[in-house]
Order: C-alpha cells, then sequence, then structure tokens
C-alpha cells in the first residue's frame, strides 16, 4: 500500500491529488465518490441535500453516469471495516471527543480554510463608592489566523475478480485491505497531535502537542523507566508541570500523555510498602488530573500534560473517516480510498499562555 498522503487546501491553494481536484470543482462532492451499483445494474449515488445530517430525508438518491464498482451492502462492509480500525488507534484524538473539543465544520467539502481569532486582555476594573468616575477605556484585540484544513487519505484496490467471486459463491466481501487502509489514515492522524512535525501551507501551520511555539517545556531530570526512577521523583515531575501550567493561567483538568516505554513502569508499585498504589493510581490522586494515557506515537523521554478544554486544543472535524471510489486514467481505473477531514488545532491566547506543558528528559 502507498503510503498516507496528507493534501493540504488554505486560501485558494492546493497541495495533493484530492485538494487540487477540490479547488477545481470548487468542493468535494463525496456522494459522487461513492457510486454504488443497483439492483438494476444501473449506479446511483446518494447526495445531502442539507439539514440534520443524522435524518435520512436529508438525503436524495440520483442516478449517474459515474461507474459504480460495488452494491450498497459492500460499501457498508468497507466502511465498518475502516471505523472498526481506526477507532483502536486514535487515543489522543479520542479523548478531545469524549471531552466535547470539536468543532464540526457546517460545509465540509467547501471549507479550505479555518480563520479564526485569538484575544489579548483588555479592560480595568475600577473600585469607587459612587460609580460616577468614568473607568480606563480599552478595546479588546484580536489577532485572525488560518489553519489549512487538510485531506488525509490512503489508497488501496479490490481485485475485480476477488469480487465477482465473493458474489457468485455468497462470501463476505475481502475487506483486508479497507482495514489497513483505515489504520494507516488513523495512525497519520493521531501523529498530528503527538509528533514533531508541522504542516505549513498557505499563511497557516498545524502544529502538534510537541512543536506548538507557546507551549510551557519542563526539564525532566531522568527517564521514567530508568530502573532507578522512583515512584516519588515520578510524581514530583508531574506537580512541576502541572504548576507550569498553573502559572500559565490553566488549572485544568488535564490528562496525562506518556510513551509507551513508560507504561509499565507506572504498574510499578508507588512505594516499597506493600499495599500502597501504583504510580499511575498515585498520579491520578493530584487533583485536577482526569486520565492517564499511554501513546504509541509519541517519541520515547516525552511526557504531555494537556489542559482538557476547547482554549486550548480541538478537532476540526469535517468529515470521519470513510470509504470513496477513485478514478483514474480517464474513468478505465477504478481505485479506492479511505479518507478523512480532520485536524487538530492547537491554541492558545495572544499573550502566548498554553495549557500544554511539554515534559523533556533534560
Amino acid at each position: 500500500m502507498n503510503e498516507v498522503q496528507v493534501d493540504l487546501m488554505n486560501q485558494g491553494q492546493a497541495q495533493g491529488e484530492l485538494a487540487a481536484y477540490a479547488a477545481a470543482a470548487g468542493r468535494l462532492d463525496i456522494g459522487k465518490m461513492r457510486p454504488y451499483i443497483g439492483s438494476d445494474g444501473r449506479s446511483y449515488m446518494t447526495v445531502y441535500k442539507g439539514g440534520d445530517p443524522k435524518k435520512k430525508e436529508n438525503y436524495a438518491t440520483l442516478q449517474t453516469n459515474t461507474a459504480g464498482t460495488l452494491r450498497r451492502d459492500e460499501w457498508k462492509q468497507l466502511d465498518e471495516a475502516v471505523l472498526a480500525i481506526a477507532e483502536k488507534r486514535l487515543t489522543g484524538v479520542q479523548n478531545l471527543i469524549d471531552n466535547g473539543l470539536v468543532y464540526s465544520l457546517g460545509n465540509a467539502m467547501g471549507t479550505t480554510v479555518l480563520e479564526y481569532h485569538d484575544s489579548g486582555d483588555a479592560l480595568v476594573a475600577e473600585l469607587s463608592m459612587d460609580a460616577v468616575s468614568r473607568a480606563q477605556g480599552d478595546r479588546q484585540q484580536y489577532k485572525t489566523i488560518y489553519l489549512p484544513i487538510p485531506i488525509i487519505h490512503a489508497d488501496y484496490e479490490i481485485n475485480q475478480r476477488a469480487l465477482e467471486a465473493s458474489r457468485s459463491l455468497g462470501n463476505p466481501l475481502d475487506t483486508s485491505m479497507a482495514e489497513r487502509a483505515g489504520r494507516k489514515v488513523g495512525e497519520k492522524l493521531e501523529s498530528m497531535l503527538f509528533t514533531d512535525t508541522t504542516y505549513a501551507f498557505g499563511g497557516g501551520t498545524i502544529y502538534s502537542y510537541l512543536n506548538h511555539t507557546d507551549r510551557n517545556t519542563v526539564d525532566i531530570s531522568k527517564a521514567w523507566d530508568d530502573s532507578s526512577t522512583t515512584g516519588k521523583e515520578i510524581i514530583q515531575d508531574v506537580l512541576e508541570m502541572k504548576q507550569e501550567s498553573i502559572e500559565a493561567f490553566h488549572y485544568g483538568p488535564w490528562v496525562l500523555y506518556v510513551p509507551t516505554s513508560y507504561e509499565t513502569k507506572l504498574d510499578e508499585d508507588y512505594a516499597d510498602a506493600k499495599g500502597d498504589n501504583t504510580i499511575r493510581q498515585r498520579i491520578l490522586d493530584i487533583a485536577g488530573i482526569n486520565g492517564v494515557e499511554v501513546i504509541d506515537t509519541l517519541p520515547d523521554d516525552n511526557v504531555l500534560l494537556v489542559q482538557m478544554t476547547s482554549d486550548v486544543v480541538r478537532l476540526v472535524r469535517g468529515m470521519g473517516i470513510q470509504n470513496i471510489q477513485w478514478q483514474t486514467e480517464g474513468g478505465f481505473v477504478n481505485k479506492f480510498k479511505a479518507i478523512t477531514i480532520q485536524v487538530p488545532q492547537i491554541r492558545s491566547d495572544q499573550d502566548g499562555n498554553s495549557g500544554i506543558v511539554h515534559g523533556t528528559v533534560s
């Protein structure tokens, strides 16, 4: 399978195959990219008319000239395979969803850039006995920021002969390639939160927890998975990270993210005396820390304390992971893509105060 691609669109510019297609067409029409074969042998598509996307009456079925490859039930099998894998891989992204930190785009296919503002401090409250004296007048300052809206996709193919064989024999559709594509797309989305990679395009930049310019940093004296590191030392590191967040005017609730190499260490006893809590349980006893999550894509010896509020981070979601049919060679070659339009948005205020604390071994 080819590597996962991240196509970027921002302020009228496009980078990547799907982004260029969307720019030329003015939008990505997902309905037209999921044609299915009806019981009469003709090709149809389902298009969204507007309104509540969860209501069946807001969709219409139309006949299309785009050649369908799969039947409706086969599309369902592919989508279920992709989602089953994706849900297992998106721990950090799932935290955002579980905490309600999702900003849904009204027109995902037509939105190529999210324009938003951060604000500075303004106004001063006065203390007086008669409220006659005028308080200091001021105006809040705003700064415009642009966030590229990416298309993340992975290509795969379904062998036509295998497809016909499954139909004639009544066997389930082989969804192994769809599962693998879904896994790769999920891993890419997760890595956009936890790896030191930025995606800059068209005047906007997508940052991760590890490279946002306003994140708070803390030096950790010893690697937590070192055999000589004690539970008390780990707790002291976590408390220092919490204090750093408080000093940046962010007071929780927090989630602590650790790399895979630290997982078993956190399950050791906090103290030598048996019956005491594990290190993980002791961390969860700290006020305001609501979770400890192990992230496979987080580099070794990196620890993150993230405040779970929308002014710190949110998931900008245009479209969840699903499948589309992609035609090449003038329509003679039918391929498939697992595709999503989602992006993590790391935020701070105009004074550079952030609710993210990044700890690394010094």
